[in-house]
């Protein structure tokens, strides 16, 4: 019962942070996970749904207006630990992608770059992509003006560009420095 937790969204202009945490069971750990950047669209779609029925999920979200009175790296930590807590079944250990582990989580282990080679964390990686991108493809019909379909809430010189001529959204981290 080893949960894997990860993140994504540390880098976006956008959006919430979202964690995930996994415990692979049953039919889930037939699967061979790589990490979600390593990962076609298309595949973490895959990977998503098989996850969600062969698995232990929890999902932890961080938002914008979080990140921004936190700081992105402990809004991170906060979704991580909501990530461990939604989770239905408690885990024997915890191992979470990263450097540091998230304050109060017990029986924890940070790895670096655990997504590259442990499976837990991969899954975990590829289930936190999939349901933060689709998240984005939904903010996109709401606020279409910033592509956040295409971007997912990124950097990209296109979102910057938008942001220049219609202003920071409901959704945009107003902490985050925009050049």
């Amino acid at each position: 019962m080893i949960a894997g937790v990860d993140e994504v969204g540390l880098g976006c202009l956008a959006g919430p942070v979202i964690a995930s945490a996994i415990i692979l069971s049953g039919r889930g750990s037939e699967r061979t996970y790589k990490d979600s950047k390593k990962t076609s669209e298309k595949q973490r779609a895959e990977n998503y749904y098989f996850l969600r029925r062969n698995c232990y999920f929890g999902i932890g979200v961080a938002s914008p207006m979080e990140v921004d009175q936190l700081n992105v790296l402990k809004a991170s930590h906060l979704a991580m630990i909501r990530a461990v807590d939604s989770l239905p079944v408690k885990s024997s250990k915890i191992i979470i992608d990263g450097k540091y582990i998230p304050e109060g989580l017990k029986n924890a282990e940070s790895i670096i770059k655990g997504d590259q080679f442990i499976q837990e964390i991969s899954a975990a990686s590829n289930f936190a992509k999939y349901y933060r991108d689709s998240l984005m493809a939904a903010y996109h019909l709401q606020l279409p003006n910033y592509n956040f379909k295409t971007n997912k809430g990124y950097p990209t010189l296109e979102h910057k560009d938008a942001i220049s001529a219609f202003g920071l959204s409901k959704i945009h981290r107003k902490s985050f420095k925009i050049k």
